[in-house]
C-alpha cells in the first residue's frame, strides 16, 4: 500500500492588527432596511385613507385624529354591526395600536355580507392608520391586519350540485 499525502490548502493567515492601527480589510457598509409600501393616502387636510377587499365586499375608510366616532355608512357602529363579535373585529387595529377613543372613523362599505364587510373595514382601517403613522407597520403587521385575505367563493361547475358536491348518486 502506497500512502498519499493530503494537503490541506493554505489558508491566507490572519492579519494581526493593533489597537489604533487602521485595518487593511474592508468593511461593508451596513444594508439598507426594506422600503415599507404604505397602501393608504394621507390628504391634505390630514385625513388617512385606505381601502379594504374582503371576499366581495369593499370599504373605503377614513381616519383623522378626533374624539373616538366610529360611523358606517352614516350609522355608528353599534347599530349597523349588531352583532357583538362583529364589532370586535371591527375594533382590532385601533385597539392593538392604542388609538381606540382618539380617532374619528368613517366607512363607506359596499357588497358582500356581515363578515366579509367586517373583514374589509379592519383591512382599510389598518392602511389608513399605517398612512397615518408609518411607526404603526410592525405592530398592524404582527397583529395581521395588513394582510389582504384572498379567499374567495368556488364556483359552481357544471355537473355538479354546488362548486365541488356532486348530485347524489344511486347505484340501482
Amino acid at each position: 500500500m502506497t500512502e498519499s499525502t493530503f494537503s490541506a490548502p493554505s489558508a491566507p493567515s490572519p492579519e494581526l492588527t493593533f489597537a489604533g492601527a487602521p485595518s487593511t480589510a474592508e468593511v461593508a457598509p451596513p444594508a439598507a432596511p426594506a422600503p415599507v409600501v404604505v397602501r393608504g393616502k394621507v390628504d391634505r387636510f390630514g385625513v388617512a385613507w385606505g381601502t379594504g377587499r374582503r371576499k366581495t365586499a369593499v370599504a373605503r375608510v377614513q381616519v383623522k385624529l378626533g374624539s373616538g366616532k366610529f360611523v358606517v355608512n352614516g350609522r355608528p357602529v353599534e347599530e349597523y354591526f349588531r352583532i357583538e363579535r362583529d364589532r370586535q373585529i371591527v375594533e382590532a387595529p385601533l385597539r392593538a395600536t392604542d388609538r381606540f377613543g382618539s380617532v374619528d372613523v368613517t366607512v363607506n362599505v359596499m357588497g358582500g355580507g356581515t363578515t366579509g364587510q367586517s373583514g374589509a373595514i379592519v383591512l382599510g382601517i389598518a392602511r389608513a392608520l399605517e398612512a397615518l403613522n408609518p411607526s404603526l407597520h410592525q405592530t398592524l403587521a404582527d397583529g395581521g391586519f395588513l394582510t389582504r385575505d384572498s379567499r374567495m367563493v368556488e364556483r359552481k361547475k357544471y355537473g355538479f350540485k354546488k362548486a365541488r358536491r356532486s348530485f347524489q348518486f344511486s347505484k340501482r
